[in-house]
């Protein structure tokens, strides 16, 4: 099958503009491919994040993961975390994995994970139908005003990131790539 299709904005420069404050990561680099270590083709460790300069009265985080160049209309969510305390600043590598040997899920109290849209409880490590172009993942920390979304892990990540919209102060994202070569059978 072919894939060919445009290539969609930047989701974030689609909702309404907020200020920015710092996302760094020992594990990616901006514009880099993943090391497959944090892709389904490898560990599915979610890689470690730390960010700062987030504005004064941040009461809790959200951080996610979405790939915009998913071959659907909606993109595909790999990853959502809920209430994180405005406390934690940062995340360690394999933080959020909950499967397999590498399970490490070492949240930070009061937080939660949210499905992929792979129906992944937790982080879905990067996996881009083989042969398709590099897909963008961006991984995002929302500073909210709330302490609390209200929500629970049912509540879907489109779900979660609509009701963050309304309490987002501030955002921070980092974009890494992934590709798979083809197979057969898939796209060339």
């Amino acid at each position: 099958m072919d894939l060919t299709r445009p290539v969609p904005p930047d989701p974030y420069s689609l909702l309404p503009q907020v200020p920015s404050f710092t996302l760094t990561s020992t594990d990616v680099a901006e514009g880099e491919p993943l090391d497959p270590r944090f892709t389904v083709d490898g560990e599915n460790l979610s890689p470690a994040l730390s960010w700062s300069g987030f504005p004064e009265g941040t009461r809790s985080f959200l951080v996610n993961l979405f790939d915009p160049d998913a071959p659907t209309p909606a993109g595909y969510w790999h990853w959502t975390l809920v209430d994180v305390p405005a406390s934690v600043t940062s995340l360690a590598t394999g933080a959020a994995t909950t499967t397999g040997p590498a399970s490490l899920l070492a949240l930070p109290d009061g937080a939660f994970q949210g499905a992929s849209d792979g129906g992944t409880d937790g982080y879905e490590g990067a996996g881009p139908p083989p042969g398709d172009r590099p897909h963008r993942y961006v991984f995002a920390v929302h500073a909210l005003d709330v302490d609390t979304l209200g929500l629970d892990a049912s509540t879907s990540a489109t779900a979660v990131a609509f009701n963050a919209l309304f309490h987002t102060l501030a955002r921070a994202t980092l974009t890494a790539t992934y590709a798979r070569p083809a197979s057969d059978g898939a796209a060339a």
